[in-house]
């Protein structure tokens, strides 16, 4: 059975950071890139980083470069996504997505984890 669980959401003042969790399993988690995107009621979901099922490269939104991080730890089958200097406007749930690097491209989503910035 294929599951992303994710944790590490919640509510945090501006400036602030949080470091979410995305644990994988039911897939071969080396044959996955790994992404996190983030949806805000009314709005389309929306790409926040990507990493290589290598790990070996990385890609920001504009609007989070310089203050996220997405890592892995191949050994654990998780994704991290470190959150630093914290805006109103990251406020979202943010969902952690599995998607197969070869055909047949495969993917799966976590339940959403929500994050909250506010004084």
């Amino acid at each position: 059975q294929v599951q992303l669980v994710e944790s590490g959401g919640g509510l945090v003042q501006p400036g602030g950071s949080l470091r979410l969790s995305c644990v994988a399993s039911g897939f071969i988690f080396r044959n996955y890139g790994m992404n996190w995107y983030r949806q805000v009621p009314g709005k389309e979901r929306e790409l926040v980083a990507t990493i290589t099922n290598t790990g070996g490269r990385t890609n920001y939104a504009e609007s989070v470069k310089g203050r996220f991080t997405i890592s892995t730890d191949p050994a654990a089958n998780t994704v991290y996504l470190q959150m630093n200097s914290l805006k109103p406007e990251d406020t979202a749930v943010y969902y952690c997505n599995a998607r197969r690097v070869a055909w047949p491209r495969t993917e799966y989503w976590g339940q959403g984890t929500q994050v909250t910035v506010s004084s």
